[in-house]
């Protein structure tokens, strides 16, 4: 399946977007509205950093353990995405470039492995997805805001 990539510029440096998105803690802030029960282990930021979600898409739910397993900073953190029992298998990418007077964020989440139903059902799968990370990212800008300012 084709990846899917949704993107928004923040009025923070990257340095400052990566510490935020390090914390593995703190996504649960902008992506609880699809993600939840979320169960975190291993070290609080960078590889290793994992937590155990309950996503809840197009009216279904499935448990997924998000691990991160590659950390650039301030530019990229990679996290593994394992759900469906092991058979659907993902990576999530954020990648964070300088802007002028902040930076550009963007997320890619690409399937290495799914489950038939999702291969059978790509396109509605893609806009799913694409769908509930758009609303990841405003919620990213938001709360990473409020976060920076001390909120």
């Amino acid at each position: 399946m084709r990846s899917v990539t949704v993107s928004i510029d923040v009025p923070h440096t990257p340095e400052q977007v990566y510490d935020f998105l390090d914390v593995m803690a703190h996504h649960e802030r902008f992506t609880d509205h699809y993600l939840t029960n979320w169960r975190l282990s291993g070290p609080d930021r960078g590889i290793g950093s994992c937590a155990t979600v309950t996503a809840a898409l197009a009216g279904t739910k499935t448990d997924v353990t998000i691990e991160v397993v590659e950390a650039d900073a301030p530019r990229r953190i990679v996290e593994r995405n394992v759900s469906a029992g092991g058979r659907r298998l993902a990576h999530g990418t954020y990648t964070i470039e300088p802007r002028t007077g902040g930076s550009h964020a963007s997320f890619t989440y690409a399937w290495v492995r799914a489950p038939l139903a999702d291969r059978l059902l790509a396109p509605l799968v893609r806009a799913t997805m694409r769908r509930a990370n758009r609303t990841v990212m405003r919620r990213l800008a938001a709360e990473s805001a409020r976060h920076l300012s001390g909120s």
